[in-house]
């Protein structure tokens, strides 16, 4: 059963953007069709109409003209022209009515609400579960003095740093380190706690994921968004590479397959300064292997980076959107605080100084952590 929901789930949501806008191609045409043959019924019955009149006057014309024209309907003919026009009118308008319902829900509606998915329940559906049952999840805390301690055995949440920004890397093809912490109540409930996960603005381009993160009370990856939601004292999950991290990986040219990458950008840090919150380091091994990507030419990548898409041909389970079977294996480092003294002069620099702490935590739970995962022989750099 768990297999069915996580290869179901996989095809509808990820191959949203095929079915969804195909459907709106789909009603589109069908419409259009309609429309047509509503138009070519109303020409029919009326031009059968004039057919008639023009008839009826023709007696003093010659022989030969009057075979030239056409006789007009039957009664009954015009009778059916007048229905087929009705019918197909009638269709044209519940086409068109559906056409512009399924629109206007994708792009605004009353059901993408962050208070409908607390009503829904959302975060504990048993669709959660059956993907951390097929995945594999374990979480641990690595501070650097003691040894690694299962973090799920210690329900303290973030040594009590609330306020925290949590730092999940590698984003990956599809970031299923953020989606597996913010969604399974299994997840979070028992290690940071409930947050809302920074989303970037090319998933409104998938209707289902796009609900699902409103559900959540996604926060869009643009620095006002993330700042109002600070602003709230919402805590905030987000994966911190983005579109940018997911081709700077094998198979590009430069790179093997046992190499590990990651980037982070300043925004983060100069938002934890200016909120003043900490930040905690998470690295999710395993991440990068639930999907493979095919190598297309350098302008694809320039021009996802210019879109602001993830312009990339990826592949599963027997070439479908289906993820691999991968166990997950978090690691939280240490808490990246900001300094006590911020200085508005000094911030490009506070957030340079946060961005090397950050850099260095990552790397060292990874090389800490790697023999523990099984990935001995990986390495990892900072792109």
């Amino acid at each position: 059963m768990d297999k069915f929901l996580v290869y179901a789930s996989s095809i509808i949501v990820v191959g949203s953007p095929i079915w969804f806008y195909g459907g709106i191609i789909y009603l589109f045409r069908k419409w259009r069709h309609y429309r047509e043959l509503a138009t070519a019924a109303s020409a029919k019955t009326n031009n059968t109409t004039t057919s008639s009149n023009n008839y009826a006057t023709s007696s003093g014309e010659s022989s030969q003209e009057s075979s030239k024209k056409q006789p007009p309907l039957s009664q009954e003919e015009i009778q059916q022209s007048s229905l087929d026009y009705e019918k197909y009118q009638r269709l044209a308008k519940r086409y068109c009515v559906a056409l512009i319902t399924v629109i206007v829900l994708s792009v605004w509606g009353p059901h993408r609400s962050r208070k409908v998915g607390e009503f829904l329940g959302v975060r504990k559906w048993r669709l959660w579960d059956a993907w951390l049952n097929y995945v594999g999840y374990t979480v641990l805390h690595d501070k650097g003095i003691e040894s690694r301690t299962p973090r799920m055995n210690n329900p303290q949440v973030v040594d009590n740093d609330n306020d925290a920004i949590l730092a999940f890397v590698p984003h990956g093809i599809f970031p299923f380190a953020l989606a597996f912490s913010c969604l399974p109540q299994r997840g979070y409930e028992e290690t940071w706690g409930v947050f809302r996960p920074v989303v970037a603005t090319a998933t409104k381009l998938f209707p289902l994921v796009r609900t699902f993160i409103a559900w959540m009370g996604g926060i869009d990856a643009s620095r006002s968004a993330v700042s109002s939601a600070l602003n709230l004292s919402d805590a905030v999950g987000i994966a911190p590479g983005g579109i940018a991290e997911m081709f700077e990986t094998y198979p590009k040219s430069g790179f093997h397959r046992n190499d590990e990458a990651f980037r982070v950008r300043n925004g983060i840090f100069k938002l934890a300064l200016k909120h003043n919150r900490p930040i905690v380091p998470i690295y999710c091994f395993g991440a990068t292997k639930m999907l493979r990507r095919v190598q297309l030419p350098a302008f694809i990548e320039n021009l996802s980076r210019i879109l602001k898409i993830s312009l990339c041909l990826f592949f599963g389970k027997l070439g479908l959107p289906i993820p691999f079977r991968q166990r997950l294996m978090y690691v939280m480092g240490k808490t990246i605080y900001p300094p006590l003294d911020i200085e508005s002069g000094e911030l490009d620099e506070q957030a340079q100084e946060m961005h090397h702490r950050f850099c260095d935590e990552i790397m060292r739970i990874f090389e800490n952590n790697k023999d523990h995962y099984g990935w001995g022989n990986k390495s990892i750099r900072l792109v």
